[in-house]
């Protein structure tokens, strides 16, 4: 069995952390969770990594510049 890669355990840790947390109060929303966790963080290094160019950052990220600008207003880094 091959080993997941690091940021693959990262989040396993993390929602196994979560639900053991949750001590039987029944989980919501975990999708929206975990992306809002992830996203945020994810558009801040990648921005430092692209120097502030939102289309170098685009196209490190595999997406539409204009997406990029949608999450960047939505997450408050423009």
């Amino acid at each position: 069995m091959t080993k997941p890669p690091p940021l693959d355990e990262a989040v396993i840790r993390s929602l196994e952390k979560y639900f053991r947390d949750l001590d039987g109060t029944p989980p919501c929303a975990i999708y929206d969770m975990v992306i809002e966790a992830v996203e945020r963080p994810m558009l801040e290094v990648v921005m430092k990594e692209a120097h502030g160019n939102q289309l170098r950052a685009s196209v490190m990220l595999g997406i539409n510049r204009n997406t990029l600008r949608k999450k960047l207003h939505h997450h408050g880094l423009l």
